[in-house]
Parts: structure tokens; sequence; C-alpha cells
């Protein structure tokens, strides 16, 4: 068809498959079927049921109404395919990015007195059970282990495969560049984004506030209450960068669930993928929140085992071309 197509499926298939053939392609279709089945968790059911929980604190949108339209925007963007995806991610998210990290950063300098104990308290409470209130009520070291690997593997996919997914589709020279631009996101989106974030929530008091039910705060409720505590029409700058940032991925993840669908069943019958994730949007936005978190951790783990039982054996291969590309910029240097 003339696209570049890659991925885990590929150098499991191929990499690993050039000394143990069967293992390398049981591993590549295990991978390609677990990650079709994962983009339904992290790239569509939290993102829509994110925004609908968000849009309806902020706007009162009804949860119904936030799946048509999610539905129908991205039915129109992701038959383009990855190019289209590319175009809208581009114009819409640096925006955002700018918007929101803006915002985090007003709130810090803000309550700046109150940084040093909040982070404080996130090593404090890593480590040693929790006796706060709200959304963090009984926490033990298992449980922060537990929900912080898994919020991790959220944030920034490592260990995953699919990020290899979308830098496969990139037209480079040399794959260690590649992989390097690859790691500068993990450490954007975890160690400054997040970071900011979790910074937010401490030192504006959300992290021990509760809910209707008496529980504590999640997801984009959680992080809107803490903007709003902070500055005035806080909740809606998390809003806007929400669904922003959700609708962006839930097209990328489109992509990745397309590449690992096409790779078992071949290209033409993408349309059946592609038909069955709009329906998914529309639906996942009247789900139960707890559901879809359940739901969307299970399906990243059965996705990374294959993957990193492939970074392991091809480990040796990593370093080799690693080392070769470091001696050849020194070389030039």
């Amino acid at each position: 068809t003339g696209t570049h197509v890659g991925g885990p499926m590929y150098y499991l298939r191929n990499g690993v498959g050039a000394f143990a053939p069967e293992l390398g392609k049981w591993l590549g279709l295990a991978f390609a079927l677990f990650g079709a089945a994962a983009a339904f968790g992290i790239g569509n059911a939290v993102q829509v049921n994110s925004m609908a929980a968000a849009l309806g604190k902020s706007f009162a949108v009804p949860t119904y109404l936030t799946g048509i339209v999610v539905a129908v925007l991205v039915g129109i963007v992701i038959v383009g395919g990855i190019r289209r995806i590319g175009d809208v991610a581009g114009k819409l998210v640096p925006a955002m990015i700018v918007l929101y990290i803006g915002a985090a950063l007003l709130i810090l300098i803000v309550n700046i007195a109150d940084v040093p104990a909040a982070i404080g308290l996130i090593f404090t409470h890593a480590f040693t059970p929790a006796a706060a209130m709200g959304g963090f009520a009984g926490a033990a070291v298992a449980a922060a282990v537990r929900f912080g690997v898994a919020r991790g593997v959220f944030s920034n996919e490592s260990g995953l495969g699919s990020a290899a997914i979308a830098h496969a589709a990139a037209r480079t020279d040399n794959p260690v560049r590649q992989g390097i631009i690859a790691m500068l996101g993990t450490f954007i989106d975890t160690l400054i984004v997040c970071t900011m974030t979790a910074l937010v929530i401490i030192t504006s008091g959300a992290w021990t506030a509760t809910g209707a039910g008496g529980g504590g705060l999640t997801g984009a409720v959680l992080t809107s209450t803490a903007f709003q505590a902070s500055i005035p029409g806080g909740q809606y700058v998390v809003t806007i960068a929400l669904v922003v940032f959700a609708f962006t991925t839930i097209l990328g993840w489109s992509y990745y669930g397309e590449r690992c669908w096409q790779y078992m069943l071949g290209e033409k019958s993408l349309i059946v993928y592609r038909v069955v994730w709009i329906a998914a949007a529309l639906s996942f936005a009247n789900v139960k929140v707890d559901f879809v978190w359940n739901l969307s951790d299970t399906l990243n783990g059965l996705m990374a085992v294959p993957n990193l039982v492939g970074l392991l054996l091809l480990a040796p291969m990593v370093f080799k071309v690693t080392r070769e590309y470091f001696a050849a910029q020194k070389s030039v240097a």
C-alpha cells in the first residue's frame, strides 16, 4: 500500500525469529492480538470516559452526548489515516500543552510554600501506609506500588511497545536516533507534566476531598477539582485540555490498534476494526469508571508480556547498535 508499518509484532517476528523462528512468530502474533485489544482500554475506554466525566462536571454535558460527538469526530478523522491523525494532533496538542503547563505553573507559584511538604508527602506515602482521608484512605505499600506502576505505564507506555508502532512510521536514517527521541517523550509527559499535576493535586488539598458517594475523587474529576480550588476557572482549563489530549490519544491509539489488526488479518479488514472502534467510543462514555480502569490495566499487562520477553532476548543487539551509533557520533565530533 506504500505505507510504512512496524512495531513489536515485526521486530518480534523478524528479530527474535532470526534465532528462534517459532518463538518469534508466536510472540509477534500474541503482541498483535493483545495490542489490538488493549487499544480499546488505554486508548479508547479511559479516554472517552474521562472526557465524559470532565465535561459532565464542568459543563453538565450528558455522557451519552459526549459519546455521540466523540464517535462522529473520531470516525471523520481516522478514515483519513495516519497523516490526518498527525495533522489534527499537531495543531491541537501544542496549544493545550502550553495552556495546561502554564496553569499548573501558576498554581505551584501561588502555593510555593506548600511544594516542599507535598514532595515529602509523595515519598512518605510511597513507602508507608497512608493515614489520610479521601482516595488515599488506608492505602498500603502494595497498593501504592500497584497503582503507581499501572498509572506510570498508562502515562508513558513504557514496556508496552505501542510507541514503537508510531516511531516506525517516522522517516529517519538511524533507529538509535529515533529511540532517543522516543525516550524524550517519556521524560516530558511523566517526569514533568505528571509531577506538576501531582503537586497541584496535593498542594490544593483536593487529594483528601470526597465525592458524592463518600469515596475519594479520582481521574479527571480529581484534577479539575484541584485546579479549581487554586485558581478561578481552573476546572475549565483542565476540562478543555483533557478533551484535546484525550481526543488525540483516541486517534493515536486507533492507529496502534489498526496496525496490530492489520498484522493479523490484513489491510482490507481494517474497516471492521474502525467500525468497532467508533462504536466503542460511543458506548464507553456511559460505563462506570472503575470497570474502565481495571479493563485498561489488565489489557496493558497482557500487551506488555510478549514485548518485554522480546526486549530481553534482543537486548544484546540493542546494546551493539547503540554502542556503534555513539562511537560514530564521537568520531565525527
